[in-house]
């Protein structure tokens, strides 16, 4: 299998060598040519299966250039009940994605049993493992660059943290992740771990990632790569856990179960996309936003129109107080015939506009994509989390109650459902208590957290001075 750029400018080029180069030469994403198909018969045969082997059957489809029987190391490595070990009471912490019906026909899927209790654990974790055997190969260093709304920076820095030639330099909007999620970060002592503190918004914080990485000289010299869901081996991880949830969930080889994804960056939901162009019989994909609703205006009017930093606001959803999804641009790649001329044509509109209409047949295929979009305000999410404390015990972050929310209203009749976790309830226990009037549990893996020392840098929304601060804490290598 080969990768293209969204835009057209960079050749062909295998898993292996894309996966260290994050973007694109030419700022594009990189993408499939094709992507690859899942049959009926190879649904049925991966029954049963654990999660490290269904990972490799998955993986092993997208990772043109690595060796099969070290892409099934990496998986069986990654995947194991003592790193996913942060299990509720009376789950096994072997399943590593436990299933719970919540009512009739709507699940959770608990993506968040990782070691800094967020989904984003399930590809990140495999995504060092794969960094550090591939430099290994090679005999090269990396610098990671990332950005993060609240739960990528903690994941990539746990899963990165004292890995053999690897870097990790993790900008993130000073004052808007919630308590923890900052201690998860800054408190950190790796010596090889960075974190910078941005007075601005995430979009901030990602336009100055994007900006380093569209200045090859300074990429090249400082060997800089990503981590954010700009990497294709991050999004082809996440759509193992869509499989994993269909064949927990359908009860015959094709029947069709939707998925309501809570969503800031479309990573996560595009991995649903992929699995679904894949053979997943994924009857619809439900974008939940907060009140940063961006997404759910594109999939109802056809209008996609990011909000500049004062209108892009601070809830009590943190990770999904995002404006521009990165990610989207691989969705409205494949929407619009996949045609790098007509990709470019939308983001001149986008930079001179600030916004582009898909009309005619691109809004037709936008609308057969299987793709709905609602919106969950702080009250929504408020009433379902105290809703389903009180009537079944279970407890979840508000995230997952935007998911849950709009997934109430989405989704189709007589269909399964199933929400997918963003992080467990201890990551926002301000919300958890307003909501329900309970502290949440914390597991014992994170105890006392937020009373260790913290190591961070504040600084201006500004490319140089970080540019600067990389130069600093490299110039030893």
């Amino acid at each position: 299998m080969s990768y293209v750029s969204t835009r057209g400018g960079d050749a062909p080029a295998t898993y292996a060598e894309i996966v260290l180069r994050g973007l694109a030469q030419d700022g594009g994403l990189f993408v499939p040519q094709s992507y690859p198909r899942v049959t009926p018969s190879e649904l049925r045969r991966w029954r049963g299966l654990s999660y490290a082997d269904l990972a490799f059957e998955v993986l092993r489809l997208f990772a043109s250039g690595i060796d099969e029987e070290a892409l099934r190391s990496l998986c069986r490595s990654t995947y194991t009940a003592q790193t996913y070990c942060n299990a509720r009471p009376g789950q096994d912490a072997s399943e590593i994605t436990p299933l719970l019906w919540l009512e009739d026909g709507l699940g959770l899927l608990q993506l968040s049993n990782g070691p800094t209790l967020a989904f984003k654990d399930m590809a990140m974790q495999f995504l060092g493992a794969l960094f550090e055997h591939l430099l290994g190969l090679q005999g090269r260093r990396l610098n990671i660059l990332g950005a993060t709304s609240g739960d990528t920076g903690s994941a990539a820095e746990y899963a990165m943290r004292g890995r053999r030639g690897i870097r990790v330099f993790m900008l993130s909007p000073y004052g808007r992740m919630s308590g923890f999620q900052r201690a998860q970060m800054y408190s950190l002592q790796d010596p090889n771990i960075f974190n910078i503190a941005v007075k601005g918004t995430f979009d901030q914080a990602q336009d100055i990632v994007k900006a380093v990485s569209n200045d090859h000289a300074f990429k090249a010299s400082h060997a800089i790569g990503t981590v954010n869901s700009i990497n294709w081996a991050r999004v082809a991880a996440q759509t193992v856990y869509y499989f994993k949830g269909w064949l927990a969930a359908a009860g015959s080889d094709d029947e069709p179960v939707s998925f309501a994804v809570p969503s800031g960056n479309f990573g996560d939901v595009l991995a649903g996309w992929i699995a679904r162009q894949m053979g997943l019989p994924v009857a619809s994909l439900i974008v939940a936003t907060n009140e940063n609703d961006v997404l759910a205006e594109f999939f109802e009017t056809g209008c996609y129109r990011p909000r500049d930093p004062a209108h892009t606001y601070v809830t009590s959803s943190p990770s999904m107080d995002i404006s521009r999804a990165s990610n989207f641009e691989r969705y409205v790649f494949d929407v619009t015939g996949r045609s790098p001329e007509r990709l470019r044509a939308l983001w001149k509109e986008l930079d001179e506009k600030g916004s582009f209409t898909l009309s005619g047949e691109d809004w037709e295929r936008v609308k057969a994509s299987g793709f709905c979009a609602g919106r969950s305000v702080h009250a929504d999410r408020l009433r379902t989390i105290r809703g389903l404390w009180e009537t079944s015990g279970v407890l979840v972050d508000p995230h997952t109650a935007d998911g849950i929310t709009v997934a109430r209203r989405k989704r189709l009749p007589g269909v399964k459902c199933i929400c997918l976790e963003t992080a467990q309830p201890a990551k926002f226990a301000s919300t958890i208590r307003e909501a329900a009037g309970i502290l949440p549990p914390v597991p014992s893996s994170c105890a006392g957290l937020e009373d260790r020392p913290q190591r961070f840098e504040v600084m201006e929304p500004d490319v140089r001075a970080v540019k600067d601060y990389i130069d600093r804490h490299t110039s030893e290598q």
